[in-house]
Formats: C-alpha cells, structure tokens, sequence
C-alpha cells in the first residue's frame, strides 16, 4: 500500500512579494503550511536581504518550476561605491576601499562589457556546490574558494537613477543563474573604485511580475482558511512561454496515462516543446512529433 501524502492536492502558483530578513526557503515553508499542500517549490533563490518576487509553486505547479526558472527576470539595485565586502553586499565585512568614485560617463561606458553572453564569477557566499557543498558554508567556515566562472546572458543593464557619487541605481534583465551581487563586484573593479549592492528587489520573474504579489501579512490573515485558495495563481501561468497545443478527447485521455496523445497545434514544428490543454486545463508537457505531444510531464489533478 502506497504512503499516504499528507496535506491538500492544491495546485498553482503563489507570488510572494518576499521582505528583506528571511530566506526563500522559509518562505516556501510558509506558504506551504498556510495552504496546507503536499508540495512546494520556487523558480529561483533571493538572497535574504533581497526583496521583490518571489513565485513560489504548489502541487502539480512544481512541474512547470524549470520552465520558470528559466525564463529571464528583471532586478533594480543599488551600487556603492568606494567598497568591496565579503558578501558582495551591505552584510559582509569591508575587506577593500578606494577614494576613487567613477563619473556618469564613465559608469555608462563600462555597462557594455556586461551585456550580452558574458562570464561570471559568482559570490564566495552563494549557492554554488564546491565538492558536493555549498559555497556559503564553507565561507562560513573561512573557506577561500576560487570558483569557475559561469555563462550568463545579460539582455539589459541600464542606469535609472544616480543619488550621490556614492551610489548608482541599475536595472538588469538576465537570464537563468545570475548573480546582482558579482555585477556589482565586478562594475566596482572595472571602474577603478570598488563596489558592492546596498540593495537588491526583483521586479519580475519570467510571467510573474510584483502587481501579481501578495504579502506575507496577506498570507497569514488567510493561512489554513478556504479562502486562501484566492491568492492562487492558475498552474498554467508558469507555462506562458511555450506554445500551446489543443489535445482531442482521445488524445487527452492518451496523455493524462502518459502516452503520446493527439494534438491539434498550428505552427509546431517536429521535436519542438509545448503543453496540451483540454477543456482549458494543462493535461502535460512535452514534445510535438507528427500532431501527437510525446509527454515528459503530466499534470495529475
């Protein structure tokens, strides 16, 4: 006999507007427990101190997380001048000053090099396993790491506001696995001046943008209440960025066994990834050979 799972079947997608102070994970704990679900997950870490959305996944919906995760994502953030730190962040230690501070052309022309495909070296203090652990624990531990730079693709890195000669505003739109913290680190290093992020708020996730959030206080007021089911978001809104085919009747019930099911799709082409709908409900993901969807997820609700 099959473990029982505990809590609700509930699926779809909850969008935080996470405060600065608390871990993604404690979020996701929390959301999990005021709804009750069996499972839970995120499209992507924000540090702690980092504010801004975060689209947290419930039930069936945690299978549309990569598609999520993947999706590009839009940050603001603050840059200080005149000093490195051991977090690339207002929370490290000052490790390096410079009285140099850069001027506003001089700022402009050094974005350049931080758009597009580019190599970054993420935080010391950062999620990035290092023989099997994480790197901020074994900062923690004092651990000096030299770790390997890693690809990402900048679509925008604009300034959009310049306070003082201490600090610049920057809004960056990137892809899968970037760190705002390393931008900052490395602006500060090619300006001659040092730099880290005095703050950080992510304004939009792939299909989820801030006017989707909720609080936390919202949260609580509805936790373990019928109502709450209000502040879902369907689970097919994390699949916005793939293409969508029709199934037939005899092809959804094909699809919700596993098995490659009928689809009426219109310019699909063979091998591409879509998901399939009937009575507009997902059914499944996968990929489109020949007007058939071959499943590699399937949406059991």
């Amino acid at each position: 006999m099959g473990r029982v799972k505990k809590g609700r079947p509930v699926s779809g997608w909850v969008i935080i507007d996470k405060p600065a102070g608390m871990g993604s994970t404690q979020i996701v704990n929390k959301v999990k427990w005021a709804f009750q679900a069996q499972k839970a997950g995120h499209s992507g870490t924000l540090d702690p101190d980092a504010t801004g959305v975060l689209a947290v996944a419930l039930g069936e919906a945690t299978k549309t997380v990569p598609f999520v995760t993947d999706a590009t994502k839009c940050y603001r953030f603050r840059v200080v001048f005149g000093a490195a730190t051991s977090t690339d962040d207002a929370s490290g230690t000052v490790i390096a000053q410079s009285d140099r501070r850069p001027s506003d052309d001089e700022i402009a022309a050094a974005l350049g090099a931080f758009r597009g495909d580019i190599m970054q070296v993420p935080p010391q203090v950062s999620a990035v396993k290092v023989d099997g652990e994480r790197a901020y624990d074994l900062a923690r531990d004092g651990v000096a790491m030299e770790l390997a730079a890693r690809p990402l693709w900048v679509e925008s890195l604009e300034v959009v506001g310049r306070p003082d000669a201490d600090h610049v505003d920057l809004e960056m739109v990137c892809g899968k696995g970037g760190y705002v913290r390393a931008i900052a680190r490395d602006l500060g290093q090619a300006l001659g001046c040092l730099g880290h992020v005095a703050w950080l708020r992510r304004e939009w996730t792939g299909p989820f943008e801030a006017s989707d959030a909720v609080t936390l206080e919202q949260i609580d007021a509805l936790a373990r209440t019928d109502e709450i089911d209000s502040l879902l978001l369907p689970l097919e809104t994390g699949l916005t960025d793939l293409p969508e085919a029709i199934a037939t009747p005899e092809g959804a019930a094909r699809l919700r066994n596993g098995n490659p099911g009928m689809v009426i799709a219109s310019g699909l082409e063979w091998g591409e990834e879509a998901w399939a709908s009937h009575d507009g409900q997902a059914i499944a993901v996968g990929r489109y050979q020949g007007g058939e969807l071959h499943p590699n997820r399937v949406f059991n609700r």
